[in-house]
């Protein structure tokens, strides 16, 4: 392979495991968050600035990277979940907004909104880049059927409800924030060492919509919906590089064409493309069983 189509693999692969940490708030836990590009800025310039400044190993930094980027959240949150679900997406908007400001300032640091180039190479980065994003898919797949995942669910369906069960709701909502803010710094830290420069502006309010928008794309209720959309409405901005409108390249209305393919999802398809639709071995036998019974009547 050409390292671009190896760029276009690992591209998909950090949308997808940014879309599976959106996935693990708004569809499981029922929250709504529109600062989530944050938390990919603080792990990705915590662990290359703190590389650069003590000369350690990546996987080392990484871990502070990650930790820090749970610990905002945590920090966030604690006062801000017992909120309306609109204030709560408001707030983090603005902490989105707060945190590429003040990378900017850092300008020591951060070499502010020039960016900051002195990441290292990693070889062998796509294995790295697949494998980890195969492992978090795998466990937010996992964590969505597990007992805690089946709570996150109640809430989210009827908070009421999941209260008078005697389910801690604030304390399962805090869970899930911080564990899926640490999911988007992982995604930072591999967007950095894909690109080996960081700027501000990729972690801007844009990348929290689009993040969103993927999901609600894919299905707000399934897994799959958020692996297939994050993959491919990721390589969409490649094919419209290739096609032009009003002599500018459809990338520049990327985002204008993101938000038709929404107005047409939530009139024709509301629930996303996969809806609740999971994709598992037993499904494809399933529906491979169920073609061969309709061929063999017809």
């Amino acid at each position: 392979m050409s390292s671009y189509q190896l760029g276009l693999i690992m591209n998909s692969c950090i949308s997808i495991i940014g879309v599976t940490g959106v996935f693990a708030i708004t569809s499981l836990a029922g929250m709504f968050s529109l600062g989530q590009a944050a938390y990919l800025a603080i792990g990705s310039y915590v662990t290359f600035i703190l590389a650069r400044m003590f000369n350690l190993p990546i996987f080392v930094t990484s871990i502070a990277g990650i930790g820090l980027s749970a610990l905002c959240a945590y920090i966030i949150s604690v006062p801000t979940l017992k909120l309306r679900k609109d204030y709560f997406a408001l707030i983090t908007m603005g902490f989105g907004q707060m945190i590429t400001a003040t990378i900017v300032l850092l300008e020591r640091y951060t070499n502010g909104s020039i960016g900051y180039s002195r990441i290292p190479k990693v070889n062998h980065l796509v294995w790295v880049v697949l494998g980890i994003t195969a492992l978090i898919v795998f466990c937010v797949r996992n964590l969505k059927y597990s007992r805690f995942g089946r709570m996150c669910i109640a809430l989210k369906t009827d908070e009421i409800a999941a209260k008078s069960f005697g389910i801690d709701v604030y304390r399962l909502k805090l869970r899930m924030y911080v564990l899926a803010s640490a999911v988007a710094g992982i995604a930072g830290i591999l967007y950095g060492l894909k690109n080996r420069v960081i700027l501000p502006d990729s972690f801007g309010w844009n990348l929290s919509a689009e993040m969103q928008i993927f999901l609600f794309f894919g299905g707000t209720n399934s897994i799959t919906g958020a692996v297939f959309a994050g993959a491919l409405l990721k390589l969409l901005p490649e094919l419209f590089r290739t096609v032009t409108l009003f002599g500018q390249s459809l990338q520049e209305y990327r985002t204008i064409i993101y938000c038709v393919l929404i107005l047409l999802i939530i009139n024709f398809r509301p629930s996303g493309v996969f809806g609740e639709y999971e994709l598992s071995p037993k499904a494809i036998k399933l529906f491979v069983a169920r073609n061969r019974k309709e061929s063999n009547h017809g």
